[in-house]
């Protein structure tokens, strides 16, 4: 994953890009102008004048998410006020937090290797049971005292 700055840079690299697709747009579809000394009349057709509306409407809703990004990782970014011992601390603090979640952990795993163990002890059991009613016949010996 990039890191931040990366990230930003190419967030402000895709707004360049949807400002400049959208300026395409209104010279490729925009309507030309009158002038009072030209006579002629520069009338749209209604296909051209939906269109025009949903490139708007488009790159509108494409700066604006972008924009919100820009923000977002800008927020993201660590202040000037983070110095190195605040910073440190924080490590520091995080990697306890690691060191009591991994011996939880541990502690989970062991259970859980008990409870198979005990839920594999009964399933042989139940096997074993299962297949001493299919076969009566191999049941205990007999175990009569002689005289």
């Amino acid at each position: 994953m990039a890191d931040r700055l990366t990230q930003l840079q190419d967030t402000i690299n895709q707004q360049a890009e949807h400002f400049c697709n959208s300026i395409g747009i209104l010279q490729q579809f925009s309507t030309p102008s009158k002038f009072p000394a030209f006579d002629r009349s520069g009338s749209q057709t209604p296909s051209q004048q939906q269109g025009q509306e949903d490139y708007a409407l488009l790159f509108a809703s494409l700066i604006s998410k972008c924009a919100k990004d820009i923000d977002i990782l800008i927020e993201s970014l660590p202040s000037e006020e983070s110095s190195t011992e605040l910073q440190v601390q924080s490590l520091k603090r995080l990697e306890s937090e690691n060191k009591e979640s991994a011996e939880r952990l541990e502690e989970v795993v062991r259970h859980g290797e008990i409870l198979l163990e005990k839920i594999q002890g009964a399933l042989s059991d139940i096997a074993q049971a299962q297949l001493d009613m299919q076969n009566p016949n191999l049941t205990l010996p007999d175990t009569k005292p002689q005289l």
